[in-house]
């Protein structure tokens, strides 16, 4: 198994490649810069304890993330959070690699506004293969935003610093939220295909009697067999239903309560077992919520 190295701070990225960084929370780095090993370096794992946007151009190498491995290709807006392992190889050591880099360590965001609303920012725990395409003019706008927090670390570290470089992080932030519901539409074929997938694989699920041994399904649980994050995962059924996952998932669980209601053979206990719910009334709530009536009131109403 490969050493794992920590990046503890801003710093620990920085100094390896001797960059400097004017803040020792935050740093905007042109990666053409940086003193790079000469030799080949076959493979390298690294953990961050901190963010990270990789906005990459020029030479390709491969990533790895998890047990899958991805091209890192030109245009491409690759988010890391805390906690996650890259393990980066086949770089060529003839040319120089190049790119941009916005790091921030967690601390910058306490008692913020931005540290109260970043969890919204799903996309730090997306897959890599889950990363943002950028088209030309959007990567101008990285670009600016990039720019704009760099000039504010160059020049004018005031008490007013901190508050200007969150509010840009912010800005920038935003703007991936539009970029990425742009990538979910552009890639609007590929992403029914998936709804499509979930859809079948949910009803296999309920059918199956997976439930009965163990449980109602879980947004994870589909994510993994359609081979994506759970967050990404989550947004996309978000942005093709209208509904989260979880709420998918609950209103077929209804429809198939709905069929099996109809069969006076089978007990109300024996559905709500049968969909994977530990306690009859666990199902019984639900059901009520969702339909306006129990499911004893219901099938009285159907007769």
């Amino acid at each position: 198994m490969n050493q794992v190295i920590d990046l503890l701070t801003v710093n620990d990225y920085c100094k390896p490649l001797k960059l400097s960084n004017q803040h020792p929370l935050v740093a905007v780095l042109d990666l053409s810069k940086g003193e790079w090993p000469q030799q080949n370096v076959d493979v390298k794992a690294v953990r961050y304890h901190f963010y990270g946007i990789f906005l990459k151009q020029g030479v390709n190498c491969t990533i790895k993330y998890g047990r899958q491995n991805y091209d890192f290709q030109e245009g491409t807006l690759v988010f890391v959070g805390p906690g996650q392992v890259i393990t980066v190889s086949d770089i060529d050591p003839t040319q120089k690699p190049s790119g941009y880099a916005l790091l921030f360590h967690r601390d910058l965001l306490l008692g913020t506004h931005l540290g109260k609303i970043f969890d919204q920012y799903s996309f730090f725990s997306y897959e890599l293969a889950e990363a943002l395409h950028l088209s030309p003019k959007e990567r101008q706008i990285v670009m600016d935003c990039f720019a704009k927090i760099e000039d504010e670390l160059s020049d004018r570290i005031d008490k007013h610093s901190k508050t200007v470089i969150l509010s840009n992080i912010e800005l920038f932030l935003n703007y991936c939220t539009r970029f990425y519901d742009r990538q979910f539409i552009t890639r609007d074929v590929v992403n029914v295909g998936t709804i499509e997938r979930f859809e079948a694989s949910l009803k296999a699920y309920l059918k199956s009697g997976k439930a009965k041994d163990f449980g109602i399904p879980t947004v994870g649980y589909f994510a993994n067999e359609l081979n994506l994050s759970p967050n990404y995962f989550g947004d996309l059924v978000k942005k093709e239903t209208g509904k989260s996952a979880q709420e998918f998932i609950q209103l077929k669980l209804i429809e198939t309560a709905k069929e099996r209601i109809y069969d006076p053979s089978i007990s109300l206990s024996e559905i709500a077992y049968g969909l994977g719910f530990k306690y009859p009334q666990h199902f019984t709530r639900l059901f009520k919520q969702q339909v306006g009536k129990s499911p004893k009131e219901y099938r009285e109403s159907v007769k």
